[in-house]
């Protein structure tokens, strides 16, 4: 192993093994991890969400009671329109998937553009703001390190889910257990120190909001109360986590993520409600340099002793240090489900099929680097600036509220002659279409020139992308149907007789004989026009064909224990059927197969074992070329068959590549062309069945 490899093992772990018994339950999360890896993201939305509310309020303090209770029933609303959506939707995949099935491809994408840049500021907000509350109790000359310190938390959280999410789960999980300790025992302090003051307050809340009503009038103070409540909405914004995450729950996954959606939601609901209840009753005040946590943590225990030892900073400083720690926890939800959205996105070829691929770790590896280098950026941008952060956050984060809510209405309405409790569970997501929709247009109007039109930019344009990607591989998709329809299949007039394997006659290749390693996926023209191709250049050289392919077990397939057994059953039906096609031919011929997760690697692993029993035998696989090379095409495409050449070349298996022209015009003349993902040429393609 090169000294790269030893230090890529070191941090990231050996390779694990797909076929392991209970490889997918293993890697699965019980509903109290969940809560750590994705309610993280909702709880520690409490150190912004509520500060940015109450600073909204200025002097109209009394108003922080009100901002409270809708705080606690928007958290309830929308999670209890998140569990529904869990009910009926069990594989996950949260505001993309539901928009996507009931209102369309085209909504779904909205949906789900706007989930990705709102999980890439859910990593860039966390961090930042984590920094923040850790530099709070420091001098403030020391603040300029809160910068550099973000972009290591980033990095730090990339190497550990590249080690796998149970992994990186189980190693922050502490930090979570100390935050919720020392903020439940200032919660119990502040609220219950105040609790014979009531009538007190009562009082002095009154009055405030009369004077609030005397100076601003009804209207005035209604327009105050939305802009503090909408400005506050960042408290909300990692509710939709744990339906995106269903995929990484433990079996009964919708039970497991329900019982997460309770706890993330009820922790949730007291915190944020109670620190701004807090606020008000402290009489906390903006701080320079401080956030309100900060002003709020030392009013209640700066002054505590025990035994003549001072013990309050001690608090304090153990209690801002986990919520700067709960905060870069919180940026995991980002790595977590970030990368599923992307991956459900890329199945459906809305993005690069790159993106749907598992690592040797079973990881989605280039959803979490990709993650990781955009949230750097945007946190760079920004300079970690949590108020422009919070902005571009809310702002993503209610349009896929809105979408998912308005998609269950739709929902609901269809299937109310089917569904006797359909009128039952639709007030919900009406209400929480209702309220997260006046949130997101109150917080586009108020701050839309304070950073509000960049991410509706990033979004814009991420969307554009998305649909220029549909659009080429639909272009490729038609033109392999094309060719599928040029070619003649003998599959078809074979498939009343027996075949020659149930009458015990398929003659195999001799091993003393050249034979042709041929890299083939799903069953369809490009793989019968490669090996009509093979014969045309090597007339009468081969005696035979071996059908090697790798089938990937990609994000599509690791869902569930059925999903492996039922891959390789199509993977075994479309190699039966290039035998039979290899028969018309007058060939010898036989097939292998590997499952794995890194195409190269199996394929290298497949090639070299078949040549081992096949002295003479020689590696064939196609490689897809356009007319126009392009960025754009790499972007899409890969070339594996040159990565497998050069690893089987210095193993000493002598492998040819066949160049496969492409052009997506379809002008006549055309050779042949390709599909994604399932090109049957190309050696990285995922087996479909036929």
């Amino acid at each position: 192993m090169t000294i790269w490899g030893r230090v890529r093992r070191a941090l990231i772990g050996a390779p694990k093994d797909l076929k392991a018994p209970g490889a997918l339950h293993k890697l699965s999360l019980i509903a109290l991890l969940a809560w750590v890896g994705l309610g993280a993201d909702g709880l520690s939305s409490s150190a912004y969400g509520p500060d940015e509310a109450f600073r909204q309020l200025g002097e109209h303090r009394g108003m922080a009671v009100f901002i409270a209770l809708a705080m606690v029933v928007t958290v309830l609303v929308i999670s209890y329109g998140y569990s529904r959506i869990i009910e009926q939707f069990p594989s996950g995949g949260g505001g993309y998937l539901v928009a996507s099935k009931i209102l369309g491809g085209p909504v779904g994408v909205v949906s789900g553009s706007a989930l990705l840049v709102d999980y890439v500021l859910t990593i860039a907000i966390s961090i930042a703001a984590g920094a923040d509350a850790i530099f709070s109790f420091l001098p403030l000359g020391w603040r300029n390190w809160a910068l550099p310190t973000a972009v290591a938390g980033i990095v730090l959280l990339v190497v550990m889910n590249l080690r796998g999410v149970k992994e990186s789960v189980t190693t922050i999980a502490p930090v979570f257990g100390v935050f919720i300790i020392t903020h439940a025992v200032l919660l119990l302090v502040a609220l219950g120190g105040h609790a014979t003051e009531v009538p007190a307050v009562t009082r002095e809340v009154s009055a405030n909001i009369g004077q609030t009503v005397a100076a601003l009038g009804v209207f005035g103070t209604l327009r105050l109360f939305l802009h503090a409540y909408s400005l506050g909405g960042g408290t909300y914004t990692g509710i939709e986590a744990v339906s995106n995450g269903v995929g990484i729950m433990r079996e009964p996954r919708v039970e497991t993520a329900k019982k997460t959606m309770v706890l993330m939601a009820a922790s949730l609901a007291v915190t944020a409600a109670g620190l701004m209840l807090c606020y008000l009753l402290w009489d906390a005040r903006p701080e320079a340099g401080k956030t309100m946590n900060a002003v709020l943590l030392e009013r209640v225990a700066g002054s505590w002793s025990l035994a003549g030892i001072d013990v309050g900073w001690a608090f304090v400083i153990v209690a801002l240090v986990s919520e700067g720690a709960l905060l870069f926890v919180a940026a995991q939800a980002g790595f977590v489900d970030g990368p599923r959205v992307m991956a459900n996105m890329a199945v459906d070829s809305w993005l690069p099929n790159r993106f749907s691929a598992l690592s040797e770790r079973l990881t989605m590896r280039n959803g979490i680097m990709l993650m990781g280098a955009a949230a750097l950026a945007v946190l760079i941008y920004t300079r970690g600036d949590v108020s422009k952060l919070v902005v571009m956050y809310s702002i993503n984060v209610f349009l896929t509220f809105t979408l998912s809510n308005v998609s269950m209405t739709v929902f609901w309405v269809r299937r109310r002659r089917s569904e006797p409790k359909w009128l039952r569970r639709l007030p919900a997501h009406v209400v929480a279409a209702t309220l997260c929709l006046v949130i997101l247009l109150v917080t586009v109007t108020e701050k839309f020139l304070e950073g509000g039109w960049l991410t509706l930019l990033i979004t814009a344009a991420l969307i554009g992308f998305c649909f220029a990607v549909k659009r080429h591989y639909r272009r490729v998709a038609r033109a392999i149907r094309k060719l599928d329809t040029a070619l003649p299949d003998p599959n078809g007039s074979l498939a009343l007789a027996p075949t020659s394997t149930e009458r015990g006659e398929r003659r195999r290749p001799d091993p003393r004989k050249p034979v042709a390693v041929l890299f083939v996926g799903a069953y369809g023209g490009l793989g019968r026009r490669a090996l009509l191709t093979l014969t045309r250049m090597f007339p009468g050289h081969f005696q035979g064909v071996i059908f090697v392919s790798v089938a990937v077990a990609d994000s599509d397939v690791f869902k569930g224990a059925a999903e492996l057994p039922a891959l390789e059953e199509r993977t075994r039906r479309s190699l039966e059927q290039y035998e039979r096609f290899a028969e018309s031919l007058g060939l010898a011929c036989a097939s292998e197969y590997a499952v794995g997760t890194e195409v190269t690697l199996e394929a290298e692993k497949l090639a070299t074992r078949v040549a081992g029993q096949y002295p003479q035998a020689m590696a064939v696989a196609g490689q897809i070329v356009f007319e126009k090379d392009s960025a754009w095409n790499r972007l899409l495409h890969n070339e594996t068959a040159f990565l497998i050449q050069r690893r089987l070349q210095h193993n000493g298996v002598p492998m040819v590549v066949l160049p496969v022209q492409v052009d997506l015009n379809g002008r006549p003349g055309d050779r042949t062309s390709t599909a994604p993902r399932t090109s049957p040429s190309t050696p990285d393609a995922k087996v479909r069945a036929p």
